[in-house]
């Protein structure tokens, strides 16, 4: 029997779809059979994962182990959770459950050292930034970590809650475009999207610039974990 994977979602739905899509996306199958299984719980009760960070916001660990729980009990052999900020948590929710949980800074970090590279620019959001998990892994690994200026950085918010979070395709992007130049101007060899409407973004506004993708780097471990193909590998 084929494994499961599960996906705690809902934070946000745009992303946990994006996430799903790129699981189809990169199985190696011929046919619907040859595709992996699955579940999604797009728990939108889920609480904002930076407000409770940095401003004393709701704790979001209930809802997120809630969701791994029931994910577990649909027959989940595996855990992804498609949300950067939400790693901050990882730690508090792998003992709700018994199986596997996929640790997406950790994927992009190996991913970044396979490909050689030396320093990055992350682009996230303020809870991201400001807790360090991805500094911490990236330091780990030898990986220097760049990140916008302050005011760039609102232009980075901008476009996650004001643009893609919200539906809002006429956003101005004029300070985004200036976030993304500062980094590769401070030494960034590729953009980290560290968060996961950024991939939206970078998609819904054409942006071409070097990047990895977690939301992609996640989606070939998870096909890779349930022992599935993964295209052109």
């Amino acid at each position: 029997m084929k494994k499961t994977i599960g996906i705690i979602g809902g934070m946000g739905p745009l992303a946990t779809s994006d996430l799903f899509r790129k699981i189809v996306e990169v199985t190696d199958a011929k046919s619907d059979q040859e595709h992996v299984r699955v579940c999604i719980d797009n728990n939108t009760e889920i609480p904002d994962r930076t407000a409770a960070i940095l401003s004393g916001g709701r704790d979001p660990v209930p809802e997120m182990a809630k969701s791994a729980v029931r994910l577990e009990g649909m027959g989940a052999d595996v855990l992804i959770m498609p949300c950067n900020t939400a790693h901050y948590f990882y730690d508090r929710i792998t003992p709700f459950v018994d199986i596997p949980f996929l640790n997406m800074i950790e994927e992009t970090a190996k991913e970044a050292r396979r490909k050689g590279i030396k320093r990055a620019g992350l682009l996230a959001t303020d809870g991201t930034c400001r807790s360090g998990v991805y500094k911490t892994v990236f330091d780990a690994m030898g990986i220097g970590m760049c990140m916008p200026s302050p005011n760039r950085q609102k232009a980075v918010m901008d476009v996650i809650y004001k643009g893609v979070k919200a539906g809002n395709l006429s956003i101005d992007l004029t300070g985004f475009y200036e976030a993304i130049e500062e980094l590769f101007a401070d030494g960034a060899q590729t953009l980290v999207l560290g968060c996961t409407e950024l991939p939206v973004a970078f998609d819904l506004f054409r942006v071409n610039r070097p990047n990895i993708d977690p939301t992609l780097v996640l989606a070939k471990a998870a096909v890779r974990f349930v022992g599935a193909g993964v295209r052109g590998e």
